[in-house]
């Protein structure tokens, strides 16, 4: 097992990346380049800092007892592309509740230590469908359902990540396609729909790459309230 790892960045304190207040670790490198993604700078494998897992974990223990009814993600980039670090990371937290957050990117070999190793699983669907999914990155999406099918053979539990974006996912008949599709899976236990923002924006331009997105505008409120309607009439409860 790794005991080294690249890291991004480190979040202290999140509400939002998992059950109760949680240390998140970004973990460096991913090749989906997502057009809306908000950490660009996360994607190159060359760059991030080397850190050991007893570092990582006595970070954690800093602040365990602020973070006792929460625990602790691992997010990226794209996690999985380092599941053995993962893997050996979350095996050393010991009575921590842990998640992964991940776009489901890799085979699922490659992606078994990490998924085994972790209490929950946040996965991020891009579309279910495949010109929508190549017009937003380099996902195959084949990978993304192996991973969720095999969540729901072994009761792994899974909230699923739905990124809003006007002219390419919110669509409603993709929408509704994706609550048809989740619903038929019991090991999903929330749906978060997340609406595209541009807080990310200005790093697109300090690295120099092309941002396509500088036209599109944010989702509005009644937009968004029509997204959890169609969600709520498939029988799935949705959250923004």
């Amino acid at each position: 097992m790794l005991d080294i790892g690249k890291v991004h960045s480190i979040e202290s304190f999140s509400a939002v990346d998992g059950p109760g207040l949680r240390m998140v670790i970004f973990l460096q490198g991913c090749y989906l380049k997502c057009i809306y993604c908000h950490n660009p700078d996360s994607w190159d494998d060359r760059a991030g800092r080397l850190i050991s897992v007893r570092q990582l974990v006595e970070k954690f223990e800093e602040y365990r007892s602020y973070l006792k009814n929460g625990g602790v993600t691992i997010s990226g980039g794209e996690p999985l592309l380092q599941s053995d670090f993962v893997a050996n990371l979350l095996a050393h937290f010991k009575n921590v509740h842990t998640a992964i957050e991940t776009a489901g990117s890799v085979t699922l070999e490659r992606a078994l230590p990490a998924l085994n190793a972790a209490d929950l699983l946040i996965l991020d669907i891009k579309s279910l469908d495949e010109n929508c999914v190549k017009s937003i990155c380099k996902l195959n999406i084949e990978n993304t359902l192996n991973i969720l099918n095999y969540c729901e053979k072994n009761s792994k539990p899974v909230w699923v990540r739905h990124v809003l974006l006007p002219g390419y996912t919110l669509k409603h008949k993709l929408l509704r396609d994706l609550a048809k599709f989740i619903k038929k899976f019991k090991c999903v236990e929330r749906v978060e729909l997340l609406p595209f923002h541009k807080l990310g924006e200005y790093k697109w331009h300090e690295l120099r790459l092309g941002y396509t997105l500088e036209n599109v505008r944010e989702p509005t409120n009644k937009e968004l309230e029509e997204c959890v309607e169609i969600f709520s009439n498939e029988g799935v409860l949705a959250l923004i």
